[in-house]
């Protein structure tokens, strides 16, 4: 790994573990969500196929290293689930969340979307985008795209690919074909498709970039400290601001502020279900759930350690837990 890789990695990883130790604010009040167990980092020992020290931290919170379980994505049947430590993908039934089958995938798996009949899945520290048969979990290809891919997207015909190192996003058709690579702002680290356009969340920018499926710049929006996720409601387009505590609310025709709203510690993933928002704390160990026509928090959960993102399977919420190896479900309504 070249230095620079490193030190943007290391970068990456010390945020994770120093907002996995914040309390969570008022946890007594946050509603339970049923955990999964995924495995442990300790020793080696492996459930569900996770498991194995880690090479770039130590123990989150007292706990044994953990194999970063990161991203989700919901294929219909399954929901994947990504650990960056292990280079691999567990596929868990949605119906129980049962296991089915633990696969090899590149290095530094951050980022998974299901689009176009199979599941993508970002290497980080490979720096390529795997495409893998949901009903195998084999390898049907490896794209190169640029350094340190790690968000994804879908605009119903190709893959966007968000380079968090080389301040760029990669175009590939559903066939993995590099169709253009445009500039973005600093540090890329989420994507969403909505009204047309693809919306770039600018981690170190604190700018969200969109962009036509062409890949012209069509504006730059300023909105809060540390962009992060990217999510779209109907006609507007939601961001997670991660040093703000934040969501911001932007109109999609034209990404007008409509309005900055209060949540957790560490505002990362995002999603919507259809009736409401969905908001993981990293830092407060929590999601939470917002309704889009005013900004308010309706209800707060608690999650496992340290959570990065959020799916939806049409009926229940599911958070990967980075810091504790586990993934924590509730019904959406």
């Amino acid at each position: 790994m070249t230095l620079l890789k490193w030190r943007v990695f290391s970068v990456a990883i010390l945020l994770a573990f120093s907002v996995m130790a914040s309390t969570v604010t008022k946890a007594q009040e946050a509603q339970a969500m049923r955990e999964i167990p995924l495995g442990s980092g300790s020793g080696g020992t492996s459930l569900a196929g996770f498991g194995g020290t880690t090479s770039f931290g130590g123990d989150v919170g007292g706990a044994a290293a953990t194999a970063g379980p990161e991203a989700a994505a919901f294929d219909g049947t399954y929901v994947w689930v990504s650990a960056q430590f292990s280079n691999s993908v567990t596929r868990l039934r949605a119906s129980d969340g049962s296991s089915a089958g633990t696969f090899t995938v590149g290095k530094g798996p951050v980022a998974l979307l299901y689009a176009a009949s199979h599941i993508w899945v970002a290497n980080y520290l490979s720096n390529n985008v795997m495409k893998i048969s949901p009903a195998t979990g084999g390898i049907v290809g490896t794209y190169a795209v640029g350094e340190g891919p790690g968000s994804l997207a879908f605009d119903g015909a190709n893959v966007w690919v968000g380079n968090r190192n080389s301040n760029t996003v990669t175009k590939l058709s559903a066939k993995g074909a590099i169709l253009g690579t445009f500039p973005v702002g600093k540090r890329p680290i989420g994507l969403a498709f909505g009204s047309n356009s693809i919306w770039v969340a600018n981690n170190f920018s604190n700018t969200v970039t969109r962009l036509s499926t062409a890949g012209a710049v069509l504006g730059t929006y300023e909105v809060g400290k540390g962009p992060f996720g990217v999510a779209t409601q109907g006609g507007n387009v939601w961001v997670t601001n991660y040093f703000g505590q934040t969501v911001t609310k932007l109109r999609g025709t034209d990404g007008l502020n409509l309005g900055t709203f209060k949540v957790g510690d560490g505002a990362a993933g995002i999603v919507f279900d259809g009736t409401n928002m969905w908001v993981v704390n990293n830092g407060d160990s929590t999601v939470m759930k917002v309704n889009p026509s005013t900004g308010t928090v309706v209800t707060v959960y608690g999650t496992g350690k340290g959570p990065f993102s959020v799916a939806f399977d049409g009926s229940r919420i599911w958070v990967p837990n980075f810091g504790s190896n586990s993934v924590s479900i509730t019904a959406a309504n």
